[in-house]
Formats: C-alpha cells, sequence, structure tokens
C-alpha cells in the first residue's frame, strides 16, 4: 500500500492562481503551534523545528502502523490583536499559529506520544506546544502570490476588491499555506497560496 499523499488528495486545497477564486473548504485537522514575534525570529524558527519534528515522528507511527503519508505544506494563521494593520504594527507584536495538515486516521494519542519522543530524544522542549486542532474556515477566498512574504499586498489586494465586489467581509485570519521551500526557491520565485474564510456582507 503506498503513503497516503493529502496534497494529491484534495488537490484544490494546494492549488491557487494568480486571480481570486472563491472555494468551499471542507473541517481538517492540523497539528498546530502559536506564539507572537516576528517570522525571522528566534521562537517563530524554533516552532517550525518543534512542529515538522513531531509531524514527522506522527509520520513514522504511521508508517509502522502501515497507514504511511507524505508529510503536507507548513501553512500559517496570522494577525494583530485589536484590529491593528498589520504593515503599521511591530512585527515582534505579529501573533501567528504555524500548522500541519493530519490525516483524519491521525489522533491526540498519536501527538501526545510523538510529542513525548520529540522532546525526550530531540530535547525540543517547545514541542510541549504542539497540539492536534480542528480547522474549519468553509467559505473562502484564496490566491496565488508570487515572490516575496513582504510583498504581498498587490495580491491581498485582489482578494479584498474581488469581497467588496461580490459582498463579501472576511470571517478570519491572513492564512498562509507555503507551496515553496524558502530553503530551496529564490525569494522572487516563492509560491504562497493567501487565503480568507468570507461571509455575506
Amino acid at each position: 500500500m503506498g503513503k497516503l499523499n493529502l496534497i494529491k488528495q484534495h488537490a484544490a486545497y494546494y492549488k491557487a492562481n494568480a486571480k481570486p477564486v472563491e472555494l468551499e473548504i471542507e473541517p481538517i485537522n492540523c497539528l498546530a503551534i502559536s506564539g507572537i514575534g516576528a517570522p525571522d525570529g528566534e521562537l517563530f524558527q524554533k516552532s517550525i523545528g518543534a512542529l515538522y519534528a513531531t509531524a514527522y515522528t506522527v509520520k513514522k507511527y504511521g508508517k509502522s502502523d502501515g497507514t504511511d503519508f507524505v508529510v503536507p505544506k507548513l501553512e500559517a494563521f496570522w494577525w494583530v490583536e485589536g484590529g491593528l494593520i498589520f504593515d503599521q504594527t511591530p512585527q515582534n507584536e505579529w501573533h501567528w499559529q504555524l500548522m500541519i495538515r493530519m490525516p483524519e486516521f491521525v489522533t491526540n494519542d498519536h501527538v501526545d506520544q510523538a510529542v513525548e519522543e520529540v522532546i525526550k530524544k530531540k530535547n525540543l522542549v517547545l514541542a510541549n506546544e504542539v497540539q492536534l486542532k480542528p480547522i474549519n474556515e468553509g467559505r473562502s477566498v484564496q490566491v496565488l502570490h508570487i515572490g516575496s512574504y513582504y510583498q504581498e499586498e498587490p495580491s491581498i489586494n485582489k482578494i479584498l476588491d474581488y469581497m467588496k465586489l461580490n459582498g463579501l467581509e472576511m470571517n478570519g485570519y491572513h492564512h498562509e499555506i507555503y507551496i515553496s521551500d524558502p530553503t530551496k526557491t529564490a525569494e522572487e520565485k516563492l509560491k504562497t497560496i493567501i487565503r480568507y474564510a468570507v461571509k455575506e456582507n
């Protein structure tokens, strides 16, 4: 039996183009870890490490049980408190929740066991913050952004214009799905899906 590949199985979730598209996102479960701070800060980077270590340990358990799977793309929710505007808020005040989607058969017991192993064997104490969380965005609008994470405004404006034209308003946080690996891809070629849950205005 081959590996379960959620990226292929749920292709619409991981695909977007330059034109805003409205779609219905199914409820999912994600490994998640939250924090506050700049994306190039130590906490953010260590949180990514703890999240991936936990995800690959859960995958290892699945492989031994005959339910191996491909670890999906990294994602993140971003927000600032009190209705402030991102580009007017210092990065050390940015809130984020890093996420990696998990197959339906992954349980809290799997995650708890993986966290315990990651802390014990890799000494990544931050893994203790990793949890299995349900995410239910529902109706959403998304667009593909190509380029730097710090030059997303034109892509975000495409979504905002679409929402205004179609009588929609935001119903959740700024959501990014990192299609490209920033350690292997030139900044100007980075591909990121930007998504907002929406509702009728």
